[in-house]
């Protein structure tokens, strides 16, 4: 009987998972089952994180917003402009906020001694 050879198809799909961690440190590049291993781990952990980032950046605006408010006023928080912001149907989100409360303290003054009135 003569040899039967395998087909590309299987060193194909291989070729394109190390591809894909041929940037990842040891065996975890080079061995086929380890690869798929950490091919799989890297995606679980991408799409996790990406959650994850808008989480973070939310929290990261809201502190930037209440330690700005409460330097000016002491007696204001983060909750208490929220909600008069809704209040008055200003439709200024968090990340404007935050990037007006770094750049222009004043105008976030500003803004926040409007909706007190």
């Amino acid at each position: 009987m003569t040899r039967i050879r395998r087909g590309y198809i299987a060193r194909r799909r291989r070729t394109k998972m190390r591809l894909f961690v041929s940037s990842f440190r040891g065996a975890h590049s080079r061995l086929s089952r380890t690869i798929t291993q950490q091919k799989i781990r890297a995606l679980v952990s991408a799409h996790r994180d990406r959650d994850r980032k808008k989480r973070d950046f939310r929290r990261l605006w809201i502190t930037r917003i209440n330690a700005v408010i409460r330097g000016n006023l002491v007696s204001y928080s983060y909750s208490r402009l929220i909600y008069n912001l809704y209040k008055a149907q200003l439709v200024l989100n968090r990340k404007i906020l935050a990037q007006i409360a770094i750049s222009n303290r004043n105008c976030l003054y500003m803004i926040s001694n409007e909706i007190i009135k």
